[in-house]
């Protein structure tokens, strides 16, 4: 996807090789700043800082972690203590287990000596296939949204952001609505500010603003309001993490933004790559794990002043006590569908395995 005119992926190698480039995503909307990550520590923090985040690049971010690892010790205990420093950064999104998993299961049987080239190749190809995913996910939820097209704008209410900044490229739920925009689909996006990180008003506004897609912000509370009046036509979200049976972990708020779609009967589709579904969490609400952050993200905002500083205040007393769990779980009977790189499924053990036949 493009920024002004210049095309970006959200992660890459450096000219030099070897040190990973990403784009720090703490810093936008108010300045598009580049990080330079040398060290598995360099990775394990942009991870848990949310200077990378969204379950796909995540996992990305995670395979090249191990890789800065193994330059400076290939062994094998120093192995499986990197991918056990990168595993506890964060704890919902499936995809970050399931790429070390996948390099681990590559960089475990070879030599010491073999591993960083290997390691290397294996997450570029990681992030080549994420690409690859997200442009097939695109394309199956381009089909949902034409087949609902009816020549006035298409009114879609998304949250938090998963987009291409939330993985390699092009993104998951906002994947479909970049191709109907360029296909010339009029397509209009309301945007919850996604409290308490505000990835909605911070990133989804800005990536949507950069690729010139219509959108409209709003508070998280007024979708449910929209959806009333008949002016949502369709809601569709990313996902973290997918049980076997179709319940969807995302970002604090959504299963809210569920019961209200299935209360005034507007689809909720959920777009999810293959590597976030855990086949082996059979009850989605009650055994995903639920991060809880900082406290300070719900007392604290951050914004721009007038005089242009970017600072953060505080909105409540000092002593006022905080719970802030960064995930809710939808269950499956509340959601539409899947959308997958293998086409679209019910949110169901049988749906699901309709396209992955595999996991049976």
């Amino acid at each position: 996807m493009k920024v002004d005119g210049t095309p970006y992926r959200s992660i890459w190698l450096d000219r030099d090789g070897w040190s990973v480039r990403i784009i720090d995503q703490t810093k936008l909307p108010w300045s598009f700043e580049i990080a330079r990550l040398t060290t598995l520590e360099d990775a394990a923090h942009a991870i848990r800082a949310m200077l990378v985040r969204g379950a796909p690049l995540i996992g990305v971010t995670a395979a090249y972690g191990l890789c800065l690892a193994l330059r400076r010790d290939a062994s094998d205990a120093a192995l499986e203590q990197a991918a056990e420093t990168l595993r506890a950064t964060r704890p919902t999104a499936v995809n970050l287990a399931w790429a070390l998993e996948r390099m681990l299961a590559k960089l475990r049987p070879a030599a010491p000596s073999a591993r960083v080239e290997l390691a290397y190749a294996e997450a570029a190809q990681i992030a080549e296939e994420d690409v690859a995913q997200n442009q097939a996910i695109g394309r199956y939820g381009l089909e949902l949204i034409a087949h609902i097209a009816s020549g006035r704008p298409i009114r879609i209410l998304t949250h938090c952001n998963a987009g291409w900044i939330a993985t390699v490229d092009w993104g998951t739920a906002l994947a479909p609505i970049y191709m109907a925009h360029d296909q010339g689909i009029p397509v209009h996006v309301f945007v919850d500010e996604t409290r308490p990180r505000n990835q909605g008003a911070l990133l989804t506004a800005w990536e949507l603003g950069k690729h010139g897609v219509p959108h409209t912000l709003i508070v998280d509370n007024a979708g449910g309001h929209l959806m009333q009046r008949g002016l949502v036509d369709l809601v569709l979200v990313g996902a973290d993490r997918v049980s076997r049976h179709g319940d969807v972990a995302n970002k604090i708020g959504t299963y809210l933004k569920a019961l209200a779609a299935r209360d005034n009967s507007v689809p909720f589709w959920v777009a999810a790559p293959a590597s976030s579904i855990d086949w082996s969490i059979e009850d989605g609400v009650r055994d995903i794990p639920i991060e809880e952050r900082p406290a300070s993200e719900v007392t604290n905002v951050t914004g721009r002043a007038p005089d242009g500083q970017v600072m953060q205040v505080r909105i409540c007393p000092k002593e006022t006590p905080v719970l802030n769990p960064a995930f809710d779980v939808t269950p499956a009977h509340l959601v539409s569908g899947i959308i997958t790189e293998r086409g679209r499924a019910a949110a169901s053990e049988g749906g699901l395995l309709s396209l992955f036949p595999e996991y049976r």
